[in-house]
């Protein structure tokens, strides 16, 4: 099963900050996929958690719209607004309530009732603030700025943050019962880095928006390009892919994608250290091998002399230095025979003299 999630006006809309499709082709994408259909059937506060750029928003537009909710919803950027509006913009003002409040406005949260409320950047919210919100959350009720009547709500909230709320917690910068109120139900939403599957069908997609208007409604990627695209870290995600892959179209010759127009995703390295900042996406097998194959396919196209011999002796020696010169190891490791890996390290000049290497045999077999 194949989803894709895009916003209304996506085909029309410019280059943003935001991510604007979310694609569920990758193993991981459809079991987060599951889980929020599921959460979508309750009243549940959720809680989205992820990095900038992987579409917290478009979690939270689906949880919505499979929610069967009949009013609106409403994204608001908790970090948009400077400390004297939040209350004004959250929670309404009426008329002459502070200077410049000419006439009475309701609230987000009046706005969105009957609806879904999108709470962006919670952790940046100020702690008086966090008060109010959480006064809101308890008692289902909002009461304007300069009012004494309190409105009743149907809103269900979903916050969204890309900062570590329990560590903000820990350092008094956010309220462990507003945290705990919030997160009644959480989604993690994997950076683009954790499930490769998602790149190329999101790369397709747009190159389905972009390419039309460039002149290229039949655009394609080769295979280079695709291998380079999987094997690429994405630390600004989906965010970042769409840039790469606009960009590319634009650069592009014959309307083929090819690995050369592809910026700073054509070298799968230079992303490494900031993708690897996660030890589960260094981990990842998918991705190392994307990775893996990217690289030998430059050192073919670089026509790189003995290849086979190279490959195979860092291989041989990687291991056997992995497994602090153990020869059972080293060949458990690579799924071979102890004969197989003595002829391999032989051939690599990786064994020592006759009575050194008898002794390293009788060594390996005393302690298994």
């Amino acid at each position: 099963m194949d989803r894709l999630l895009t916003y209304p006006d996506a085909p029309g809309s410019s280059l943003s900050i935001r991510a604007k499709a979310l694609s569920f082709h990758d193993a991981k994408s459809l079991v987060l996929l599951e889980r929020v259909e599921r959460l979508a059937r309750t009243d549940a506060t959720v809680l989205v958690i992820g990095e900038t750029g992987t579409g917290k928003e478009l979690i939270a537009r689906h949880l919505h719209q499979e929610s069967g909710r009949k009013g609106p919803f409403l994204a608001v950027n908790c970090g948009a607004f400077s400390e004297s509006l939040i209350d004004a913009e959250l929670f309404g003002h009426e008329a002459g309530a502070y200077t410049g409040a000419t006439q009475a406005r309701p609230g987000w949260f009046e706005a969105a009732n009957g609806g879904t409320l999108f709470l962006d950047e919670m952790g940046d919210l100020p702690m008086a603030q966090q008060v109010k919100l959480l006064r809101v959350l308890q008692e289902r009720q909002v009461t304007r700025i300069g009012s004494r009547r309190a409105v009743p709500l149907d809103v269900r909230l979903v916050a969204a943050t890309n900062i570590d709320l329990r560590k903000a917690v820990e350092a008094q910068r956010f309220r462990a019962d507003l945290y705990f109120r919030i997160s009644v139900a959480t989604v993690e939403l994997p950076p683009l880095r954790e499930r490769p599957g998602d790149i190329v069908p999101l790369a397709q997609h747009f190159i389905a928006v972009y390419g039309p208007r460039l002149g290229l409604a039949d655009a394609t990627l080769d295979a280079d390009a695709v291998d380079a695209l999987e094997a690429y870290g994405w630390p600004g995600n989906i965010r970042e892919l769409e840039n790469v892959v606009h960009c590319a179209l634009i650069v592009c010759r014959d309307g083929v994608i090819r690995v050369a127009d592809l910026g700073s995703a054509a070298h799968p390295l230079e992303s490494y250290d900031a993708s690897t900042r996660d030890t589960r996406a260094s981990r990842d097998p998918a991705r190392l091998h994307a990775q893996l194959r990217a690289l030998l396919r430059r050192l073919l196209v670089d026509a790189t002399p003995n290849l086979h011999q190279t490959v195979e002796a860092l291989l041989v020696q990687e291991a056997f230095a992995h497994s602090s010169n153990n020869q059972v190891h080293s060949a458990r490791a690579l799924g071979l025979t102890r004969n197989t890996l003595r002829t391999l390290l032989k051939r690599h000049g990786l064994l020592a003299d006759s009575a050194s290497e008898a002794l390293l045999d009788w060594a390996e077999e005393a302690t298994g």
